[in-house]
């Protein structure tokens, strides 16, 4: 059983597990999903099903639970947005959104890691670049590709967050490359 001292440090540690994970996941979330405030509920649904599923559960799995249950979440905002827009296609709505709805969060948020501009403008296009190539990939090879190298998951570790074999993980991971290296050939040194 564990003590007061014990539960508040683990509370804190699992505070600090998720401020970590919280702008990643995001990030993750906005390239599936292409909408910040659909981005945010999906984050903040994943945080909340992985705190009362897994909170118990040893610090050292939590993240691929908690990128198990965000994948978990993105899939079925991704399934239910492709249900809508088929109904709105089949009744003749068109989308609702303005003219900001390729407004991308992330790329407003500053970069305070280099004072040349030259440089902040180089990360800027590369990021847009990524983010845009990586809109282009199945949604298995995305996971796979942003758990192994975004999250720095392992092998196995990612295996469970998406629910599949080490070796499914493995052959997304070299598909999403392959493609990635085509798409942004362009930055190669």
């Amino acid at each position: 059983m564990e003590t007061e001292e014990q539960k508040l440090d683990k509370t804190e540690r699992l505070d600090r597990f998720l401020a970590g994970v919280e702008r990643r996941a995001f990030r993750m979330a906005i390239i599936a999903v292409r909408d910040g405030d659909d981005a945010l509920d999906i984050v903040q649904e994943a945080m909340l099903s992985f705190v009362k599923g897994y909170r118990q559960r040893p610090d050292e799995e939590w993240a691929p639970l908690f990128h198990k249950v965000l994948q978990s979440r993105i899939t079925d905002s991704v399934r239910r947005n492709a249900i809508r827009n088929r109904f709105r296609i089949w009744f003749g709505f068109k989308g609702a959104g303005g003219e900001d709805d390729d407004r991308d969060p992330i790329q407003e948020f500053p970069d305070t890691g280099s004072a040349d501009q030259s440089v902040i403008l180089e990360n800027r296009d590369f990021s847009a670049a990524l983010d845009n190539a990586l809109r282009t990939l199945p949604l298995r090879q995305r996971q796979a590709f942003m758990l192994r190298f975004l999250e720095e998951l392992d092998v196995a570790q990612t295996a469970r967050a998406m629910g599949c074999s080490e070796g499914s993980v493995k052959t997304h991971t070299s598909r999403a490359m392959h493609t990635l290296r085509e798409l942004l050939e362009e930055f190669e040194p």
